[in-house]
């Protein structure tokens, strides 16, 4: 089962990643997305720390709180955010007992779903800013499987997992399958799954 730990790494995966790159220019836009590599990075680092927030409301959704991180600073910055959000989910993540839920608009999610939301968020996003900057960016296959049996479990084992994960989010063709432009996570209790395939729900 993903839980914290797996967050806690793909934190750290994703942030010496993103140190390595950190002199370069984030203001580059990212292929295929009306965002830069430093809003990317921004928005990763944001749900992170929604997500701590979500779980520990216990399923109400909080309309009064905003929260932003900006791009004004630096990028070290910026990954310094993403590293301390991360940790932030995570300790939430670990003290939260088995049968605890938080909103999200694509379901009612446990800390099985919070975790994996996180590590999709952290991976997916930071292989954005990968392409951004025209680098490439892969973690071990066993936490991209991790993350894509738990938010994606109508999608059949494959080779590549990191191939799949990314697929399913929208970001690549793969082999026959085009590219989705609708797509969504079942981030509920995966005993909840009812085998259909999740989209986006409407916006509001």
């Amino acid at each position: 089962m993903i839980g914290a730990s797996h967050v806690t790494s793909a934190a750290q995966l994703c942030a010496t990643f993103l140190e390595e790159a950190a002199g370069t220019d984030w203001a580059v836009a990212v292929p295929d997305l009306e965002m830069s590599v430093a809003e990317v990075v921004a928005h990763a680092a944001e749900t992170c720390l929604w997500y701590a927030i979500d779980l520990s409301a216990g399923g109400i959704d909080l309309r009064l709180v905003e929260h932003r991180v900006t791009t004004d600073g630096s990028n070290r910055d910026l990954v310094d955010t993403l590293r301390s959000y991360a940790c932030v989910v995570s300790a939430v993540i670990e003290v939260s007992p088995a049968n605890a839920r938080g909103f999200h608009p694509m379901g009612t999610a446990d800390p099985s779903g919070f975790a994996a939301m996180a590590c999709d968020e952290l991976l997916i996003h930071t292989d954005d800013a990968a392409r951004g900057l025209g680098l490439s960016f892969r973690p071990p296959a066993d936490l991209a499987d991790l993350v894509l049996r738990r938010l994606f479990p109508w999608v059949a084992t494959g080779e590549d997992p990191w191939e799949q994960l990314r697929w399913a989010n929208g970001r690549i063709a793969l082999g026959d399958m085009p590219r989705l432009t609708d797509w969504g996570w079942h981030c509920a209790p995966i005993a909840d799954w009812d085998g259909t395939i999740a989209t986006r729900p409407p916006k509001p």
